[in-house]
This record gives structure tokens, sequence and C-alpha cells, in this order.
């Protein structure tokens, strides 16, 4: 059957599309590997000359950094390069303790899928740490772990808010594993709270519980003490 009408691709911008992402890609790498410290100013018109693309192509990269929690837009100023604050972090990680704890508890009663995706996580990120993976990598990884704890609790909403809590913690912690180089000794930590899961030791003050609050007091003040937030 031939269509009457001409079909309307006026909303395929597959091209476009792929060049913001590849532009905010490259934005996105050198914030993680240190080239974009905090608070560098991300100026449209030296980024469209340096890459190579528009200034509007820049500008939908710079929203995609925003949104990420990478950088931060402010009225008269434009875009730089988000700076973690002390407050925040110690905010981020009370929620979290509060989420993946819930999470942590959920562990005997969450199904064999839920439970897979830990472990899937596990070995995700301990695999990119020893080889040596790229701090945008390691990055994502060790999140994702993070985040798969908070799914043992069958919770989408919890689930989303714990996403969105990793978006704020993102840029602190690659700085941290940029400057502390400590992403073996995190590894093993992950894993040492994942064999007290599978053992079933959740409670207690050797249980997974006190393990994983111990863990995210030790990351806050790491954060804090590394960065050197006031």
């Amino acid at each position: 059957m031939t269509p009457t009408t001409t079909p309307d691709f006026t909303g395929l911008s597959v091209e476009h599309a792929s060049t913001v992402e590849r532009v905010a890609a490259e934005l996105r790498r050198a914030v993680f590997e240190g080239e974009l410290e905090s608070g560098t100013p991300l100026r449209e018109i030296a980024l469209a000359e340096s890459l190579g693309v528009s200034r509007p192509t820049v500008r939908e990269a710079l929203t995609v950094l925003v949104a990420e929690g990478l950088a931060t837009r402010e009225p008269h100023r434009g875009v730089s390069v988000a700076t973690p604050q002390a407050d925040s972090v110690r905010d981020v990680c009370r929620a979290r303790w509060v989420l993946e704890g819930a999470g942590v508890r959920a562990w005997g009663d969450a199904d064999d899928v839920r439970r897979d995706r830990v472990r899937a996580t596990l070995v995700d990120y301990t695999s990119a740490v020893r080889e040596g993976g790229s701090y945008e990598e390691l990055n994502d990884k060790h999140l994702a772990f993070h985040v798969s704890l908070v799914e043992l609790t069958g919770s989408p909403r919890l689930v989303q808010m714990a996403e969105t809590l990793m978006d704020e913690l993102r840029l602190a912690l690659a700085q941290v594993d940029r400057i502390r180089r400590n992403a073996h000794d995190q590894a093993d930590s992950h894993e040492g709270l994942v064999r007290l899961l599978e053992a079933g030791r959740i409670d207690g003050d050797d249980g997974a519980y006190e393990f994983l609050r111990r863990h995210i007091d030790d990351a806050e003040d790491e954060i804090i003490e590394a960065l050197e937030l006031t």
C-alpha cells in the first residue's frame, strides 16, 4: 500500500544528536581526567573553536553536563565545571546510608534477579579496577554497584532517588579517585560487603549493615579531606 501523504521526518536528527553527545563525551572525559578542574569556565566560543563545532552544539552539550551534575550554570556567569560542597557531600552521604542500608536489610527477601544484579555490578567494577579502566569508567561502575544495593528494596522510586544522589556525588568521587588512586582498596571493600551479604551476616557490629555504614562514613570523610572542602 502506497502512502498518500509525505512522511514527516523533521524529528530525526541522528547526526546532530550524535555530535552533541560526542562533544559532551569529550568534555565529560576531560572533567573526569582532571584536564578541566572544578570552577573552570566552559566558554561556548572557545570550546566551539577548539572542538570544531557550532556554538549551539556546545550549548546543548553543556546542558547535558549540567543535568549530570558535572557543571553548573549561573545567571550572567555562564557554565563552569561544578565544585563539590562539604554540606552537600555530607547530606548526600546521609541519604545514601538510608537508601543503601534499606537495600542491605532487604537482601534476605530479594529475589535472585536483584541479588544477581549486585553480583554482576560488583564483578563489572572490580574487573575495571584491575584492568586499569579510565576514571570515568571506574566512576560509572562504582556508582552502579551502589545503586544495585538500593535495587534490592524492589522500589523503583527509591532507585530513582539513589540515581539522583549518585549524580550529585559523581564528580567528587571521580576527583578523589584521581587524587588518592585507591580504587583497588575500594574494590576490596565492596567485595567484603558482598561476602557478608552472601553469608547472611546482616546485623551485628561485624555484619553487612554496619560495614556499609562505616564504608559510607569513610567515603564522606575521604571526599571532604581529599578535596579540602570546608
